[in-house]
């Protein structure tokens, strides 16, 4: 039998952890933390840990702050579970290093497909045998290894800045649409938020790789289509 996957769980309320234990345990190993102190030293100390589900709302150190901290040290997967669905709020968990975003009340079916899909696509790309290295000026990707480089130095990305950076070099030359971008990475239906959903993570991208991400070199805008990279 293989191992279980590792699923780090942090909410305030007990109750939703109750829940979200019982939903998980059953394919998926479980730890807890109640805050966001917690779940920072819990993850330096297992840093094996393949998904984090972060609560937004919470008091001493909010969601938000805790992914950007967890981003400092680590790239697993983070999916964001809020009670809070306004536009504004997911952008910011998005821009925190957040993979995806889970709104309270959820279902079961909804849950997993979410904690399937990013599991699925952080360990396709970790275990990804490619062989592929590319060089734009000082930016260099390292497809073998799963490094990206700045003028020598790291650029530490996330799981879905990575996805999104190997789909479009996988087909370098020619325009992604933003339904194909989606539908590859997120392993969901394409739906009519979904493109704003991209555009954040492609924002990200830009921030990370490009030297004015205002006017990318790299990752280019096909307007009215999708994304491409020369």
């Amino acid at each position: 039998m293989s191992e279980k996957r590792k699923i780090l769980i942090v909410d305030d309320d007990p109750d939703i952890r109750n829940v979200l234990n019982l939903l998980l345990r059953e394919e998926y190993e479980t730890a807890e933390t109640s805050n966001g102190p917690d779940a920072i030293a819990y993850m330096k100390e297992n840093p094996e840990t393949d998904l984090i589900i972060l609560d937004v709302m919470m008091p001493e150190m909010d969601g938000i702050e805790t992914c950007e901290i967890i981003r400092g040290f680590s790239n697993a997967p983070i999916l964001f579970l809020t009670a809070k669905s306004a536009e504004k709020d997911r952008l910011a968990a998005y821009q925190s290093g957040g993979d995806d975003f889970l709104s309270k009340p959820f279902s079961q079916p909804e849950l997993l497909a979410k904690v399937n899909s990013l599991l699925r696509r952080y360990h396709q790309y970790s275990g990804k045998p490619a062989s592929s290295y590319y060089s734009f000026g000082n930016l260099e990707v390292d497809m073998k290894n799963r490094m990206v480089y700045n003028a020598g130095e790291p650029v530490p990305l996330t799981e879905t800045e990575y996805a999104i950076l190997e789909c479009l070099l996988q087909n370098k030359g020619r325009t992604v649409t933003t339904q194909e971008l989606y539908e590859t990475v997120w392993n969901e239906k394409f739906l009519p938020g979904s493109g704003n959903t991209i555009m954040v993570h492609v924002l990200n991208l830009r921030r990370k790789i490009e030297e004015v991400p205002s006017s990318p070199r790299i990752v280019r805008t096909a307007w009215g289509k999708g994304y491409q990279i020369d």
